[in-house]
């Protein structure tokens, strides 16, 4: 049961930072690569897109 709620919670952090990604002022190339990371790597994605992704703008 503990990793069926992990696995919602990592969900639910992918679709935030995808989106927060998308809305962000960054470059479509950018954007388009944090997408494939994200999606590709869907913890260690988003621990990287907090640390070193586009900021708001």
């Amino acid at each position: 049961m503990e990793y069926g709620i992990f696995g919602i919670l990592v969900l639910i952090a992918d679709i935030y930072a995808l989106v927060k990604t998308w809305e962000s002022g960054a470059s479509t190339g950018a954007k388009l690569l944090w997408t494939v990371v994200i999606l590709l790597l869907p913890v260690l994605g988003v621990i990287l897109w907090l640390l070193l992704g586009p900021k708001a703008g």
